[in-house]
């Protein structure tokens, strides 16, 4: 007997006594009551009681793709967080910081990242490309026999050179800072299979067959061809291919052909069907094929070229340096020794080449199939589109070339998410880009609530648009 609240045989009273004796008993253990007659106290109580609001969509959308592609097998969290704010929010490691802290309740210090990026480097890239290569050859039917080449530069905001950060040729225009050289290969449809970085001042064509040898090497793969475009055309490049036993789709410089090929190339009929095929004497054949769409967009280019050219003689702001074969300038000629004229003549004889485009190739595939899969380099080019503005691979913020090299290994996980995230949605029928299921993601938060007791959070994702639960319908969230 711990208390004694009454006693009486008067219905009333017995049952004002239970009442008191059930609130000395709740006060006894502590035990706290809301009071549901009022909704507004109740409201403010449990809004009183929240413990933290976090973004939770993103985790939730590209945490799980992340684990289902495999990379969960490298155990650090702090990977997964990384390539999700990679693809939510990139900006400086300093900034993601400040992201991961505010959005995620994950209080993570600047130096811990830069510590992981030198792990990341030392351990994983290899790990990552691995794990990238299996998912895309399972969605691929176990099938990579094509594969796509293609290299982008990045540029620094530095002035200084170092081992890997030199001047060169600028993709982006920006020749007189230090870049990088990024060398990409995906599949068929534009998933990415093996990366590898290069010193800026290196040129392109020289990038190709280390990425390609490593790659076949590495999965012991017995037969590839080899995507790419003309800029990695080299002779060498050729006769390597050749000797290794690839078979190769090549953007060809017709131009830059013989007399006789160029004067059959030009002198053709060609119409949207037909097609001019070269049998060449090293075994390979010359594919020229013909397209009016081209043709408009070439002559627009060429008219718009030599417009900015009389603009700048009128202007007098071009002198000899401006005579050489870059862009447009190769319209120009030199009349004396300082009156630069437009040479028309060669402005219209260029126009013969509007619409053409050239394939070369060792391989036994028709025409219409050499055409088709050198029509999938488009996705390469998305992808460093993809890379470079949506992931911002660019601006790269570090000097030190293992953080450089795992900034872009971060990027590269993302990328591949990104197309298992497009991959997923083409089969759900879901006619949204990634982008946009990504901004839908950024919104689903959840809600962390303490107790009245204290004893217990209770955690919710909150989903209240139709775009928000239809999303979370699709993805099992």
């Amino acid at each position: 007997m711990i208390k004694t609240i009454g006693s009486s045989s008067d219905p009333e009273i017995i049952e004002h006594l239970v009442k008191k004796g059930k609130i000395w008993i709740k006060n006894r253990i502590g035990q706290n009551e809301l009071d549901f007659t009022c909704e507004r106290d109740f409201t403010e109580t449990v809004l009183d009681n929240i413990e933290q609001i976090t973004v939770a969509g993103t985790s939730l959308l590209l945490g799980n793709i992340f684990d289902e592609i495999g990379f969960n097998a490298i155990e650090d969290e702090l990977f997964k967080q990384l390539v999700i704010a990679r693809l939510c929010f990139p900006a400086s490691k300093l900034r993601t910081t400040d992201f991961l802290s505010k959005y995620h309740y994950l209080s993570v210090e600047a130096q811990h990242i830069y510590r992981y990026l030198d792990k990341l480097h030392n351990s994983q890239k290899k790990i990552v490309q691995d794990i990238s290569y299996a998912h895309s050859l399972k969605v691929l039917n176990n099938e990579i026999n094509v594969v796509f080449y293609d290299v982008t530069t990045l540029y620094f905001e530095v002035d200084n050179e170092d081992e890997i950060r030199k001047t060169g040729f600028s993709k982006e225009g920006k020749h007189q800072n230090p870049q990088i050289l990024l060398g990409l290969l995906v599949s068929v449809d534009g998933y990415p299979l093996a990366y590898e970085i290069f010193e800026g001042n290196k040129y392109e064509g020289h990038t190709m067959l280390p990425v390609i040898n490593g790659f076949k090497e590495r999965y012991n793969i017995d037969k590839l061809t080899i995507v790419a475009d003309s800029g990695l055309l080299t002779n060498a490049n050729i006769q390597e291919l050749c000797s290794k036993g690839y078979e190769f789709i090549l953007g060809a410089r017709i131009k830059n052909e013989n007399t006789s090929v160029k004067n059959q190339i030009v002198n053709f009929d060609y119409t949207e069907t037909s097609e001019l095929l070269i049998e060449k004497n090293d075994g390979t054949r010359l594919l020229v094929t013909h397209s009016e769409k081209r043709a408009k967009k070439d002559k627009c280019n060429r008219e718009k070229g030599l417009a900015k050219l009389e603009k700048k003689i009128k202007s007098g702001k071009l002198t000899k340096s401006n005579i050489n074969n870059r862009g447009y300038n190769k319209y120009l000629k030199m009349d004396g020794e300082i009156s630069l004229t437009i040479d028309m003549e060669k402005f219209d004889s260029d126009g013969k080449w509007d619409g053409l485009k050239g394939y070369l190739t060792n391989t036994k595939m028709s025409n219409k199939q050499i055409m088709e899969n050198y029509a999938h380099l488009w996705k390469i080019e998305k992808a460093f589109r993809i890379s470079k503005h949506d992931l911002k691979i660019r601006p790269v913020y570090h000097r030190i070339q293992r953080r450089i090299e795992a900034h872009i290994c971060i990027s590269f996980v993302a990328y591949k998410i990104y197309k298992e995230l497009e991959r997923q949605l083409k089969l759900k029928e879901l006619i949204l880009s990634p982008e946009k299921v990504i901004d839908i993601a950024k919104t689903i938060y959840a809600i962390q609530v303490k107790t009245p007791n204290k004893q217990h959070i209770v955690s919710k994702t909150i989903l209240i648009t139709e775009e928000q639960k239809m999303l979370a319908k699709l993805f099992n969230f």
